[in-house]
Formats: C-alpha cells, sequence, structure tokens
C-alpha cells in the first residue's frame, strides 16, 4: 500500500522536536518495541503513519552515536508516511 508518493511531503520538524525525540529514546531505556512506539508517537501526532517495521529501524538509527537533528530528519523523512 506504502508508494513513494506517500513520502513525498513530509514536513521539516522543529530541530528542537527532532532532538527531544532522540532524548526521549536514550533516556528511557526502552526495548526496540517501545523505541518503535515512541517514534510511532512522534510521527502519529503530526499526522503521519509509519510500520512498525520502520519504527524500529528509525529508532535504532536515531539512538545512534552523533546522530544530529538533520539525520533524524532525513529518517523519519524516509519512513514517514501521509495519512
Amino acid at each position: 500500500m506504502s508508494t513513494s508518493d506517500d513520502r513525498m511531503y513530509v514536513e521539516q520538524f522543529t530541530p528542537t522536536d527532532l532532538m527531544m525525540l532522540r532524548s526521549e529514546l536514550l533516556q528511557s531505556g526502552v526495548d526496540s518495541f517501545q523505541a518503535a512506539e515512541i517514534v510511532t508517537n512522534f510521527l502519529s501526532g503530526r499526522g503521519y503513519g509509519v510500520s512498525k517495521h520502520e519504527a524500529r529501524t528509525a529508532a535504532s538509527r536515531i539512538e545512534g552515536a552523533g546522530c544530529t537533528a538533520e539525520h533524524i530528519q532525513a529518517e523519519l523523512e524516509r519512513v514517514a508516511l501521509a495519512m
């Protein structure tokens, strides 16, 4: 059901929001499924969907060392689906 058109118009999130998402992932001490839920909630609260598998992958990448707001934005653009 997902197409590239679903992913074309992901908004630019504020760097503050992106770094707060990363901070929440790093400080929460959750497993990959719970981290995926945090990413899912972030996106759904802004009108986007995401598959569970893609959310787990994104969470793992966002938690990586040296991840910047630009990297987080790119990762969310990769996985977000327009609703």
